[in-house]
């Protein structure tokens, strides 16, 4: 058990995507310091070469072992694919959707095809047991890999952050703050919509205050 004052260990990451975006976040993770694996829908033995050159440092696991360590899973996979996910693995896990309902590129999906919900709403119906947090999303991965910059850095960009459950935010907003990002707290995951493809935010990097101006000038 950890004393009083000790300061308390990283949260070990699950990078569930090997596609674009996933091992950006898992590389960027293990030089923030993270414990991370990186999970595909098959053999970890198919990316290993893969992760060993994107993400050097992270451990390719089948999706349960990845999982079944993790306190944050990051949900990379392509959208069509969530429905396949066994929610069961994902209960009591902090759950971060950086998935996009993007029809003009992606194509049509019904179940993500509403006008009255999020895309990250649906995401979190589907996983009543997880604690789903919407960010990472808004950002290509090209942009998050070369926009990361560490504290106080003029340059520095802001990546919203979106959720229900304020100790699932709070986690995630260290996460995001030691990726290299400075996080903005938007409220519950109804206000994550902002984020999303179409979006006034989505695509565009932006400092804290453009980020916040975004956000003020759509609430107008």
């Amino acid at each position: 058990m950890s004393g009083i004052g000790e300061p308390r260990a990283l949260p070990r990451i699950a990078v569930l995507g090997a596609g674009h975006v996933g091992p950006v976040i898992a590389r960027l993770a293990v030089e923030a310091g993270y414990s991370v694996s990186v999970a595909a829908s098959g053999d970890p033995e198919e990316i290993a070469l893969l992760t060993s050159v994107l993400a050097p440092g992270a451990e390719p696991d089948w999706a349960a072992g990845a999982v079944a360590s993790a306190e944050i899973v990051v949900l990379a996979i392509p959208l069509h694919e969530f429905e396949r996910l066994d929610a069961d693995l994902l209960k009591g896990k902090v759950v971060v959707d950086i998935m996009n309902y993007w029809p003009a590129v992606n194509g049509f999906l019904p179940t993500f095809d509403r006008k009255d919900l999020g895309s990250s709403e649906i995401v979190a119906r589907r996983l009543p047991g997880s604690q789903v947090v919407k960010t990472l999303n808004h950002l290509g991965y090209h942009q998050i890999d070369e926009e990361s910059r560490p504290a106080g850095d003029p340059e520095r960009r802001a990546l919203g952050i979106a959720g229900d459950d304020p100790a699932a935010v709070d986690l995630v907003v260290r996460f995001i703050e030691r990726l290299g990002f400075d996080a903005v707290r938007m409220g519950n995951l109804r206000s994550g919509r902002a984020l999303e493809p179409d979006g006034p935010i989505f695509g565009r990097p932006l400092s804290r205050d453009e980020f916040e101006q975004a956000l003020g000038a759509m609430a107008a």
